[in-house]
């Protein structure tokens, strides 16, 4: 099997301070929260773990209503005022007792948090899949240098239903009906 496939059991999703404060300030916030909602629905069905910061909620309020309200209780929120993920206490140790290897990142903004996220992540050995359809900057071309800086290091782009159908690896796969429902 092709390591740079995701494999469901060392797969986890990553979702990167999609918060409230920033629904009028990123230009495609409404498609990428719809995106990330069927990817959640869809990780959930596949039970492969889900993860979600918020950066400073104190002052940027919580999660976008319309993925808080897809999650699971099973679902860890951290709080975190650095940008990268990693410098949150516990969420290296979390990934490595669930067994993580690959991490699907998704989320804002591309060329602050989720660049600082994604390159923490692959000098600490984890392979990073970035979610391309599902990452976003206020101003485009941010968006555009952080995505390329990210696949350029390393990084292996990927899409939501590029992801949901190589876990799956085929249409004999028991949760192919149910994923292929939220696709259509």
């Amino acid at each position: 099997m092709n390591s740079r496939l995701l494999q469901r059991a060392k797969t986890a999703l990553l979702v990167i301070d999609m918060q409230e404060a920033f629904r009028n300030i990123i230009p495609d916030f409404v498609e990428i929260s719809s995106r990330i909602v069927t990817l959640i629905r869809g990780f959930q069905i596949l039970q492969i773990p889900i993860i979600l910061t918020e950066q400073y909620p104190k002052g940027l309020g919580h999660t976008a209503k319309e993925i808080a309200d897809s999650l699971d209780q099973a679902c860890k929120i951290y709080e975190k005022t650095n940008f990268s993920c990693c410098g949150v206490d516990d969420f290296i140790s979390d990934l490595n007792k669930k067994g993580v290897e690959q991490i699907l990142i998704c989320g804002i903004e591309a060329h602050i948090c989720v660049n600082q996220t994604a390159h923490d992540l692959l000098s600490r050995g984890f392979q990073v899949h970035l979610l391309v359809d599902c990452v976003s900057s206020r101003f485009k071309w941010n968006k555009e240098i952080g995505i390329n800086k990210i696949l350029q290091s390393g990084a292996i782009a990927s899409s939501v239903e590029m992801a949901l159908f190589e876990i799956m690896r085929g249409s004999t796969h028991p949760c192919f009906k149910q994923i292929q429902a939220l696709i259509k």
